[in-house]
């Protein structure tokens, strides 16, 4: 690596304790390595987007977020369809895209040196418009139902305790919600209006827990993976979970794989996209993006 080149950090200051200390030691290690580091910070506002657009325009060859999913998928955001790479720092709870890139999620020096000395891949991305609002980006999945249920209603010192566990505590409340009615259209296909308890469509299907929610996605095969979920009772969503665990087929579960899809909904239901709550709404209008963004792994991946 040629010295000075220069690298960013987009962080979430709420999402990480003692900023200070851990851009000091950041910075020394960047600089061994030849990188000139720039920090920028989110804010209410602007989670990271505009952020990681102004590194690009200053010059940075490299930006990273360090934060949430959500923090990731701002980042993106700013940085999708052009030539500069993401580097993803975890600092979250779920870390999803960590995980389902094979990336550290437990260890930020490990997740620095993948930044620093790995290879940039080409993933794809999902862009979903929720009801008439304008297009958003999603790295690893957007949904309504229970999902959204337990990421929205999660409560927050638990999910600092416990990490993402915190997510199916606040989940039990919903397991006997009566569900919602969603009609679904692809591409060459009309699945009609059928009962659901969630409805979720993902660029990568690895869960918390080493769960594969969806095995067969892939984050570049041009393709979105939609799964609803409509179990009855309890019962029905321990056949789910076996089925997680198992890989066993499970009635309760239908699949779907395209590159664009639209769902309609009976009623307002609340929606999440890359574990964040974005509130209620009624359509998704889901399609792919090819190869829209480079990410860092590492060099044998």
């Amino acid at each position: 690596m040629e010295t000075n080149a220069r690298l960013a950090i987009v962080v979430n200051p709420t999402k990480t304790d003692a900023v200070a200390q851990l851009e000091a030691a950041v910075d020394e290690l960047c600089r061994s390595a030849g990188w000139t580091v720039s920090w920028y910070e989110t804010s209410r506002e602007d989670p990271g987007e505009g952020q990681a657009r102004r590194a690009v325009a200053d010059g940075a060859e490299l930006v990273c977020s360090l934060g949430g999913d959500g923090t990731v998928r701002a980042v993106a955001s700013g940085l999708v369809g052009s030539e500069v790479p993401l580097g993803v720092l975890p600092g979250g709870t779920g870390n999803l895209l960590a995980r389902n890139l094979g990336l550290p999620v437990d260890d930020l020096d490990a997740a620095l040196q993948v930044i620093l000395t790995g290879v940039p891949r080409r993933i794809d991305v999902g862009a979903v418009a929720w009801d008439d609002e304008p297009e958003q980006i999603f790295l690893v999945i957007a949904g309504v139902g229970l999902d959204a249920r337990m990421i929205g209603e999660a409560d927050e010192r638990i999910k600092k305790a416990v990490g993402w566990p915190a997510y199916l505590l606040s989940g039990v409340r919903g397991l006997l919600d009566w569900g919602f009615s969603a009609h679904i259209t692809a591409p060459g296909r009309r699945e009609g209006s059928r009962r659901a308890r969630a409805v979720v469509v993902g660029n990568c299907g690895q869960l918390p827990g080493g769960l594969e929610l969806m095995p067969d996605a892939r984050l570049d095969d041009g393709l979105l993976d939609l799964v609803l979920a409509a179990p009855h009772g309890v019962f029905g969503w321990l056949g789910v979970v076996r089925e997680l665990v198992t890989g066993r087929g499970n009635r309760s579960l239908r699949r779907l794989r395209a590159d664009s899809v639209r769902i309609r909904l009976g009623r307002p239901i609340l929606a999440q996209l890359d574990g964040e709550a974005v509130g209620s709404r009624t359509t998704m209008t889901v399609r792919v993006r090819p190869l829209a963004l480079r990410v860092m792994v590492p060099t044998q991946n």
